[in-house]
């Protein structure tokens, strides 16, 4: 199975209004400076942000994964800075090759972030996880609901443990169709892995994006056959397979 890596170049090509040193940053946002691997991808583009990197597909309209390493400060500043931000469609890609606000009217599905608004250390960084690169159709009572016990609870890790790596992104298992003008694809579950560098363990905690939505724990092999992710390609074998505890989370029924 063919591995497609986004190197800095390909990051250099497609946001060429970036500086080097803006794009080297984005590295810092995976593990041992490595972004996640994506497999089976014929055309993603990566978005660095502030507080995040997305590598986005034009061929589903949706966010193949979005990394960031959240850091307790992280979560202190987001915390204290009250407001939210209102969505807009990613100006960055080509108009045939993303998503718009049209998609998501009367279509029966919420706007689902893939890195939290709650994560957001700043206001501009705010604004970026509201832009639809970070947005997959979500069910709304998942979305408020269980989804969002999980953010809740990989933030409190984030406090606990000072500093994690956090990747997140859809998994299409079946058709579920797709929604609006654009066909952005509807995903049939959401995932979330961390990897906490301060206990060497992982976990990746996946969720049916459905009303009534349980979550279960999976292995990274598992993940990478149904999402085409390999979320931490730097980190050990072992810590994929030392099993991190979210604290006050319970796999299937949130907190």
């Amino acid at each position: 199975m063919r591995s497609y890596r986004l190197p800095l170049a390909t990051a250099l090509a497609s946001l060429p209004f970036l500086s080097p040193a803006a794009l080297a940053t984005c590295l810092d946002f995976g593990a041992h400076g490595q972004l996640p691997a994506t497999t089976n991808q014929a055309a993603v583009t990566l978005l660095c942000n502030r507080a995040f990197a997305t590598a986005f597909s034009g061929a589903s309209r949706d966010p193949v994964w979005s990394a960031e390493h959240l850091t307790e400060e992280d979560v202190e500043a987001a915390t204290a800075m009250p407001g939210r931000a209102t969505f807009h469609a990613d100006t960055r890609l080509p108009a045939g090759l993303r998503s718009e606000l049209d998609d998501y009217k009367r279509s029966g599905w919420s706007r689902g972030h893939m890195v939290p608004s709650g994560d957001a250390p700043d206001r501009l960084s705010r604004e970026e996880t509201f832009g639809l690169s970070d947005i997959v159709p979500q069910d709304a009572e998942m979305n408020s609901g269980l989804w969002d016990q999980l953010e809740r609870a990989v933030r409190d890790l984030a406090v606990r443990d000072g500093e994690i790596y956090v990747v997140t992104g859809p998994a299409f298992k079946g058709d579920r169709g797709s929604i609006g003008p654009d066909h952005v694809r509807v995903p049939s579950s959401i995932w979330k892995a961390i990897y906490d560098p301060s206990e060497h363990t992982s976990v990746v905690v996946v969720c049916k994006n459905m009303a009534h939505s349980g979550c279960a724990e999976v292995n990274f092999a598992a993940l990478q056959r149904v999402s085409g992710v390999d979320p931490f390609p730097a980190i050990a074998e072992a810590e994929k397979n030392r099993t991190l505890r979210l604290p006050g989370w319970a796999t299937g029924r949130g907190r």
